[in-house]
């Protein structure tokens, strides 16, 4: 996941430093903190719930969504990124400036 963060940063010609928040797919912890590592980011910037919920598959990232924006934890204007992937077969990642 770091690498593909990684290639998303670089097409928004952004750095790993701009980033407000990642929203890793929650598949388990060890992935999530390899990929903050890899970003160099703190993992206080890491929005985890791996451990409330397990691996919740495609839902993973949208549920992280909601209780960041409930938790109040994200901020008109934060540049956040969005990684996942599926059964290590495909993977994505896209960074956006949150706007609601």
């Amino acid at each position: 996941m770091g690498k593909t963060a990684k290639r998303a940063l670089a097409k928004a010609n952004m750095k790993p430093e701009e980033l407000d928040m990642l929203f890793p797919h929650q598949a388990n912890y060890r992935i999530i903190t390899s990929a903050a590592k890899r970003l160099k980011m703190p993992m206080d910037k890491v929005w985890v719930n791996v451990d409330k919920y397990a691996n919740t598959s495609a839902a993973s990232i949208p549920i992280a969504l909601c209780e960041a924006q409930k938790a109040g934890a994200l901020k008109k204007g934060d540049n956040i990124i969005l990684d996942g992937f599926g059964a290590g077969l495909t993977w994505a990642a896209i960074v956006l400036k949150w706007s609601k």
